[in-house]
């Protein structure tokens, strides 16, 4: 197993093969901030070479803008999203802290963007053969959709053993001072005494409430595809129509969704 100190790639590698030596790192916030730090420069750098593969469809000079665009795509989501998701937790007891918090969504981001650089070549192979513009986008946004998939359910698995842990390790109280009081008691009352204990060792523990914690993050999912969708459709172009003049970015004007069903109905009409 990867050192927590290793490389980039090292780190790409442990969370592929190593998932629970990362939930455990996590747990225990062990060198949060370095695992965090290379996360990000691995992310960073997988989804700028993909923006660039996404930008040539245009020109070189999209490449170049997408090559800094979706990188800042799925940060600035994140830093958008991420005060939701502490909060969340913290009101259903989850304790997680904010540098926690921030290592699991780079978990999410970090694979998701190796699982697209391992599509480039894939993509590059029908920018160059296709000759069709809509299918090349309408490949890319299901690129990214299941790769963004794969990525939750790293979230997700993530949540569930950080729950997991906080369930484990909450005990009952045990009444210490009734213990000793039941010893110094005449044996009549004994009996009585020990049912006590018994009623009062029984009753659960206050733990986290992992369900609600976990239908709240399934929430935050949805609302984090929709930002993410909505900020890209506002630093759009990413791809860059053929023949079509370089832009940095276009008006803000309809939808994101109503852009793909457009462009379905183009390909298949």
């Amino acid at each position: 197993m990867a050192a927590p100190g290793g490389s980039g790639l090292l780190v790409i590698e442990r969370l592929l093969r190593d998932r629970d030596g990362i939930w455990r790192q996590i747990i225990e916030e062990r060198d949060l901030k370095q695992l965090t730090g290379q996360m990000l420069i691995s992310s960073a750098l997988s989804l700028a070479l993909y923006g660039a593969v996404l930008g040539f469809s245009n020109s070189a000079l999209q490449a170049a803008a997408s090559f800094v665009k979706l990188p800042l795509l799925f940060l600035a989501t994140l830093a958008i999203c991420l005060p939701t998701l502490y909060l969340f937790n913290l009101v259903f007891g989850a304790r997680l802290s904010v540098l926690q918090a921030l290592t699991l969504i780079m978990v999410t981001i970090t694979v998701t963007a190796v699982l697209t650089l391992a599509f480039a070549p894939i993509s590059l192979f029908f920018l160059i053969t296709a000759q069709s513009y809509s299918f090349f986008k309408l490949l890319n946004v299901a690129i990214l959709v299941l790769t963004a998939m794969v990525g939750l359910r790293f979230l997700t698995a993530g949540m569930r053993a950080l729950n997991e842990h906080q369930e484990s390790v909450a005990v009952p109280a045990t009444p210490a001072a009734l213990t000793a009081d039941a010893q110094e008691k005449p044996a009549a009352d004994g009996a009585l005494l020990t049912k006590q204990q018994l009623a009062v060792r029984t009753q659960p523990a206050t733990r986290p409430d992992g369900s609600a914690s976990m239908t709240l993050l399934y929430i935050w999912i949805l609302l984090f595809g929709f930002v993410g969708t909505q900020l890209a459709w506002t630093l759009r172009p990413f791809f860059g129509s053929p023949g079509r003049d370089f832009e940095l970015f276009r008006s803000v004007g309809g939808t994101f969704y109503a852009d793909v069903l457009e462009t379905i109905g183009r390909l298949v009409g």
